[in-house]
């Protein structure tokens, strides 16, 4: 008995954690102009990461964070920067919560949560809010895999 119990818990703890690393991958935003790699972070907190951008450069210059409200950071480049800080998985509301996302275009940090519908692991829902999460302004990206599949 007390081995089928231990199956059982390290079974659901597996899709526990599969669950938890679906939103590991490349994501198109959704305006299509840059690309998001989410990772998993040795601590186990999940960031998201610029790797590819439709306009990479402006007037013959990598494009920089020149909004960014820190003047010592407008001079970071937008390639590679981190814009998804700090979520951790919450497997009750299947939904990866407690994060910030950072919107270079007008340089502003945001609570945010991600989750997925039900049937659709190729779209990921970003919502970011200011306060209250009811409020707010909520994204679909498209996983990069689901795209090659498309064309």
């Amino acid at each position: 008995m007390r081995i089928k119990l231990l199956a059982i818990l390290i079974l659901i703890g597996f899709q526990a954690f599969s669950q938890a690393d679906k939103v590991v991958s490349l994501w198109l935003t959704q305006d299509g102009d840059s690309q998001v790699k989410i990772y998993k972070s040795a601590d186990g907190k999940y960031f998201g990461q610029i790797k590819w951008l439709k306009n990479p450069t402006e007037e013959g210059k990598a494009k920089l964070d020149k909004h960014n409200p820190n003047d010592k950071l407008k001079s970071r480049p937008i390639f590679d920067l981190v814009i998804l800080s700090g979520f951790k998985f919450d497997a009750g509301k299947n939904q990866w919560v407690d994060g910030t996302i950072y919107d270079p275009k007008s340089g502003k940090t945001y609570s945010c949560y991600m989750w997925f519908d039900d049937k659709d692991p190729n779209t990921l829902h970003v919502k970011g809010y200011v306060g209250f999460s009811w409020i707010g302004k909520q994204v679909a990206w498209t996983r990069e895999s689901a795209l090659r599949k498309q064309m």
